[in-house]
């Protein structure tokens, strides 16, 4: 069998081990990770568990599957848009479509297969095999800036820093109708949706703390512009958090249901434009910022 390890990040707290790896792994079924479980091919801190167990942050998760279904995770000349890179880490200005890393049954194309070509041997192994030197993620649909890790020192630090929120994060974001205040700041908590469990939703009795500040960069006849402050760092937290007050982001296929979108576009327009961090080796802050993409800036020409 092979076997694979991840570590539980702090958005998964709580959730049962089979409802968790289910998220995390997407091509396997929960029955079946049920069946890994009761037969103890998954490990929690070296230890089996049952089904029902509920993860938390830093627990190590490895599992094996049958030797029939190998996962090789190769590298691939894929063309990466690297918007800052030193001995020690880079910043990535990652496209539309492109998965962060991979998952059982989706080995290619992904933004590790690319890093990994990129990069050779100099990545960081915390996170396991599926992903080397990932120490955060953005959405498929969602492009913009990303830290990738070339040591564990790096990580531990950029790690530590997302942990503690003194990561800068600035979004770009077009969203639903017009807001009418000029800045405001949501502050709801996010957890894992009640009934389905790709989604995230406020949740106030089992949701974690999420703070999100926004301010208008420019109004539209049906549509605003904004720049989302991340003050913490919950799965889909921009997405729920403007959902919930009632401007979802202009083609979020999953949180703007109902609100018809007149254009072609592929997932949700939001742009993780700015990052900024104090650097691993230097303490020197760092920040970085990716361009709008062309498709942002066309859709924006075409609302003035």
């Amino acid at each position: 069998m092979d076997e694979f390890c991840f570590q539980i990040t702090e958005e998964y707290e709580g959730e049962r081990i089979d409802r968790c790896m289910a998220m995390l792994m997407d091509s396997l079924s929960r029955s079946y990770i049920q069946r890994l479980i009761r037969e103890e091919h998954v490990l929690v801190n070296d230890r089996p568990v049952k089904s029902s167990y509920p993860v938390q942050t830093d627990d190590e998760v490895r599992f094996s599957l049958p030797d029939s279904q190998e996962p090789e995770i190769c590298p691939e000349d894929i063309p990466l848009d690297i918007l800052y890179e030193d001995r020690d880490l880079l910043v990535v200005n990652k496209p539309k479509k492109m998965v962060v890393h991979p998952a059982a049954g989706h080995y290619s194309g992904t933004l590790v297969n690319g890093i990994m070509f990129h990069c050779g041997s100099e990545l960081s192994g915390i996170n396991g095999v599926l992903r080397p030197g990932i120490v955060h993620r953005i959405d498929m649909d969602t492009t913009g800036s990303l830290i990738v890790c070339k040591n564990d020192k790096a990580h531990n630090s950029i790690a530590a820093q997302l942990k503690e929120h003194s990561v800068t994060r600035r979004y770009r974001a077009i969203c639903h109708g017009v807001i009418a205040e000029q800045e405001g700041t949501v502050d709801r908590p996010i957890g894992r949706h009640p009934t389905d469990r790709k989604k995230m939703a406020v949740n106030v009795g089992n949701g974690k703390h999420a703070v999100t500040h926004y301010r208008v960069l420019q109004r539209f006849r049906e549509y605003t512009y904004i720049e989302c402050e991340l003050e913490t760092g919950r799965t889909h937290q921009i997405r729920v958090h403007m959902a919930s007050i009632g401007h979802p982001l202009l083609g979020d296929e999953v949180y703007a249901t109902g609100r018809k979108c007149p254009f072609s576009l592929q997932g949700q327009t939001l742009h993780a434009m700015t990052i900024g961090f104090l650097h691993p080796s230097t303490g020197k802050y760092l920040e970085i910022e990716a361009p709008l993409p062309e498709y942002f800036t066309h859709l924006l020409d075409i609302l003035q």
